[in-house]
């Protein structure tokens, strides 16, 4: 089976981003050809597409694979080095002694104050798309570290999760805080909603997270557990990739009910149900602790904890635990 290979280089970039190398490229993922083949296939002379072939050839994306002589010649067969070829690379902003970090996974209000804090002296540049998005995000090379709140069936937070993903690599956990997790409900609970069992009523409106989120993953886990049909659940027509997004829905009545924090719940005055307590964790690659150690030292510090003790439903007693894999 052909394999998709990641390009990671920016000089790979520059080289494909070249209509012609690409035409060339994509031939050869089709199958093997000689220079003559190719400069039939694309209408362009042997010694023009041998200048480009070589390009490509010096940058590991194509490989001569035999060599055959017909009528006392020899042609060269060249393919390919991948079935398909996939861009990563990110693209940061280049200010000398301010550098950037890219964190891509779940929402966290602590988090949000921790890069605000961190603004004067280091940019950090987030992409919520969710817990297991975000740890998807980390092993593709596309984040440098990752937010995640995923429970395991064992009942431990993330380390399982990890595990799994991140069999053959280096992994560091770091707690930023454990977090009071319920239903946010309009001001006064006037649907008198007392349950997940509740959120089945007829014409009840629920906002949903983004699927891949740790909350939606303990969403669904929960409604097995009660063998709820997830389809008995109202939805209010929006999913929503952050905590403060589903808080906002129902502070403007455009949905009855939603999962999230206490402490996005709390700015609305919003009815709060507390139904777990999770731990937070953020995930980063040992390799890329260097270009993190900004965020890492700053997590440690007594100003950042108060901070963070000052949101309704977080504790900090754990803050800047690490766990290890491999």
């Amino acid at each position: 089976m052909p394999e998709l290979a990641p390009l990671r280089s920016f000089e790979h970039l520059k080289l494909v981003a070249d209509p012609r190398r690409l035409a060339i490229l994509q031939h050869l993922m089709a199958q093997p050809a000689t220079l003559t083949q190719l400069g039939q296939a694309l209408g362009e002379h042997p010694a023009w597409i041998r200048h480009h072939l070589r390009r490509l050839e010096d940058a590991g994306l194509v490989e001569l694979t035999e060599t055959r002589r017909v009528h006392g010649a020899e042609e060269r067969y060249y393919r390919a080095r991948a079935g398909g070829y996939l861009l990563q690379e990110l693209i940061l902003p280049q200010k000398p002694g301010h550098p950037a970090i890219v964190f891509s996974g779940s929402h966290d209000l602590a988090l949000d104050r921790l890069a605000a804090e961190l603004a004067p002296h280091v940019d950090v540049l987030t992409l919520p798309v969710g817990s297991l998005n975000g740890l998807a995000n980390l092993r593709l090379g596309l984040c440098q570290v990752s937010g995640s709140h995923i429970l395991d069936e064992s009942g431990d937070y993330n380390t399982p999760t990890v595990r799994h993903l991140f069999p053959d690599r280096q992994v560091e956990l770091v707690t930023v805080a454990y977090r009071m997790q319920g239903l946010m409900l309009a001001v006064g609970n006037p649907k008198g909603i007392g349950s997940i069992a509740d959120l089945t009523r007829p014409g009840l409106r629920f906002a949903n997270r983004n699927a891949g989120s740790g909350t939606r993953l303990w969403f669904d886990a929960e409604l097995r557990r009660l063998k709820i049909d997830p389809a008995l659940v109202g939805s209010c027509g929006f999913e929503v990739d952050t905590h403060s997004a589903a808080a906002s829905l129902v502070a403007t009545g455009k949905a009855d009910a939603a999962l999230g924090l206490q402490a996005a719940a709390h700015p609305h005055g919003l009815h709060f149900i507390p139904l777990h307590e999770e731990r937070y964790d953020l995930v980063l690659l040992r390799e890329q602790e260097p270009a993190v150690t900004p965020l890492l030292e700053h997590l440690q510090t007594i100003g950042f904890r108060r901070a963070v003790e000052s949101l309704t439903g977080y504790a900090t007693s754990h803050s800047g635990e690490q766990i290890l894999i491999q």
